[in-house]
């Protein structure tokens, strides 16, 4: 059981003699618990991770940049299938299927959108039930089933509707056009599953309580990130230009079989992976969390100085494989789910009584939500590089040379190639410079990161802006050359580098050991809101200015108005960067700190970011 101090309904005033027996006894379960690792062997991970035969993992066998590489390689090709297909499935609709320009981009965007936020599912599943291995497994097997599916919708002519030369064009059939859109749903299915699974389980491989290790899990979500730019690469060029050259056959088809490789790559590397065990679904317990304490609630139930929480009476905790969280005062209405209300009731009901333990686990999922939504708006730019970055592409000069064309689908090559020199750069030459400014293991926090590519991407949707309103006005706009383009991509792919790396490590951090696929996909899925809000904001503008005929937004780019949509989507993205800067002066993590993620007391404490308790002022 746990005490806290007397309080009125919002807040709590900590007597200081009790909050210090309470960080001594957590201290003490601590060094406990360390002891008992040490007398099994020093070498053994704290983390609960198991290797492929169910026990303790060993550092020395398991995890690390050992294993690390096979995971890697599933990314990459799921990201080389995924924007070889996203980058030129408008084109594929339309002169293929014979769609609508309108219409394709709809379902384009929509299925972008619904990838991401399957994400969801998939975490839900690894968490709940699978495993992050067996999820990504299995769903890379949904991923290659779609792949081949979509692959024999452009190889088979019944498949499709006849070639047309005068329009208007043969519609696709019914049946044709489900086969299609039923291959699609098996990658969107596919991506939910496994992208909020790899990052988490690449992270997993290293001990956050392990000094030497804990550099190399961040160093880890840089390179994850930099192996996901040159998937993409290859996708928006090599398989981009045999889909332009070769035919869509060959063009689905080589990423089909990269995705097949992947697979049995990551199954290579089973001897060397360290495996978290599924604790139940979060979802539920985060159900039975708010039940309890609105049901105590209208029962009367108040929290103070001489009110039981409930914590079970073991060296772990209630939740299968998690951790002992201590009790934190932010929130403190959910405290009411652990009041003892009844001394001879069933502990084990928890949709009546919840520990400590499961109230601070949804509490650290509650306490991301604010961080979540503040960057949804980035999410809406980086929508752009797959619609109107790639249109204003598509009517400039692409040449390059005298005999080459760059395909208006390979353009944002100029975003990929910045992050494969940025992310470099910043892991071995910029990092150390901060680290050795701030004292930071990593630089600058995750926070700081993120608010470092909220801030660029201002930038880069003004130039966007800039750059369009000189081609409008140009003598003869078609002449312009696409690489006036590249300061927008260029400036879009440094404000990903900083955001997307700074999130991955936000999110895994701040997500307790039952929810890190949850909080991974929650990131992930405000990429897919973003793709659906774009679209929102584009039928919004059309309406209100006067639509195709009239409008910001016509069929003809070089009748449009698409600079004055750039400076609304700027005015969104600098009144969220100050909404952001807000959020995350105001954050506290899970360690206290008020402002950041990880203090650095608690790496020196040699704790994993779960010690000690806080005092109502951000501090240990």
């Amino acid at each position: 059981m746990q005490r806290i101090e007397p309080v009125g309904d919002e807040h709590f005033d900590f007597d200081q003699s009790i909050m210090q027996s309470s960080l001594e006894k957590f201290q003490q379960e601590e060094l406990y618990r360390a002891s008992m690792e040490e007398s099994m062997g020093t070498t053994l991970v704290s983390n609960g991770c198991v290797d492929i035969r169910g026990r303790i993992a060993d550092k020395r066998a398991t995890g690390g940049w050992k294993a690390a590489p096979f995971i890697i390689v599933n990314e990459v090709a799921e990201r080389l299938a995924f924007y070889a297909i996203a980058v030129n499935m408008v084109a594929y609709l339309v002169f293929q299927m014979h769609q609508s320009l309108p219409d394709a981009v709809t379902h384009v965007t929509d299925w972008i959108g619904a990838a991401f936020v399957l994400t969801l599912f998939g975490a839900f599943c690894a968490d709940a039930y699978l495993g992050r291995f067996k999820t990504i497994i299995i769903f890379s097997c949904v991923y290659t089933v779609g792949m081949v599916l979509l692959t024999l919708s452009a190889s088979i002519d019944s498949l499709r509707p006849p070639q047309c030369k005068v329009r208007p064009c043969q519609q696709a059939t019914g049946g044709q056009t489900w086969f299609l859109y039923g291959a699609l749903a098996l990658i969107a299915l596919g991506t939910g599953g496994i992208k909020p699974c790899v990052s988490t389980f690449g992270a997993d491989q290293f001990d956050e309580a392990d000094k030497k290790e804990v550099p190399k899990k961040y160093a880890f979500f840089n390179w994850f990130f930099l192996a996901i730019n040159m998937g993409v690469l290859f996708g928006i060029t090599v398989f981009v230009y045999i889909q332009d050259n070769k035919g869509w056959g060959w063009g689905f088809g080589l990423p089909t079989g990269a995705m097949v490789i992947s697979v049995v790559i990551l199954v290579a590397g089973l001897r060397f992976y360290r495996f978290q065990k599924p604790m139940g679904s979060p979802f539920t317990r985060f159900v039975q969390v708010i039940w309890a304490s609105v049901r105590n609630h209208f029962n009367g139930v108040r929290v103070g100085h001489q009110t039981e929480l409930y914590e079970v009476n073991t060296t772990e905790s209630d939740i299968k494989g998690a951790q002992k969280l201590p009790h934190t005062i932010q929130y403190s209405f959910l405290d009411k789910a652990a009041v003892v209300t009844d001394p001879e009731a069933d502990t084990r009901n928890r949709w009546r009584l919840c520990t400590v333990t499961q109230v601070e686990e949804f509490k650290s999922f509650a306490r991301i939500l604010p961080v979540w939504a503040s960057t949804i708006a980035l999410s809406i730019s980086f929508a752009q590089l797959s619609t109107f970055f790639i249109s204003q592409a598509n009517i400039m000069d692409r040449k390059l040379g005298s005999n080459f064309t760059i395909p208006a689908g390979s353009i944002p090559i100029f975003s990929v190639i910045n992050a494969l020199i940025l992310v470099p750069t910043y892991e071995k030459v910029i990092v150390p410079i901060l680290r050795k400014r701030t004292g930071h293991t990593r630089g600058i926090t995750s926070l700081q990161r993120i608010g470092v590519g909220l801030f660029i991407s201002i930038f880069a949707v003004a130039s966007a802006a800039l750059v369009e309103k000189k081609r409008r006005h140009s003598p003869n706009p078609s002449d312009m050359s696409v690489f006036w383009l590249f300061p927008q991509f260029f400036l879009i792919g440094s404000a990903e580098v900083f955001a997307y790396v700074g999130q991955l490590e936000f999110f895994y951090d701040e997500a307790t050991d039952g929810t890190r696929s949850i909080s991974s996909a929650m990131f992930l899925s405000e990429i897919g809101i973003g793709s659906w809000l774009s679209t929102a904001i584009v039928k919004i503008i059309q309406k209100a200015t006067g639509g195709e005929e009239k409008g910001w937004l016509r069929n003809n780019l070089n009748l449009s108005k698409l600079n004055y949509f750039y400076w609304v989507l700027t005015t969104i993205n600098a009144v969220n960067l100050a909404v952001y800067v807000w959020i995350a002066v105001l954050y506290k993590g899970r360690d206290g700190a008020v402002g950041s993620v990880r203090s650095e007391t608690a790496f020196e404490m040699g704790d994993s970011g779960l010690m000690g308790k806080q005092d109502g002022k951000g501090e240990l």
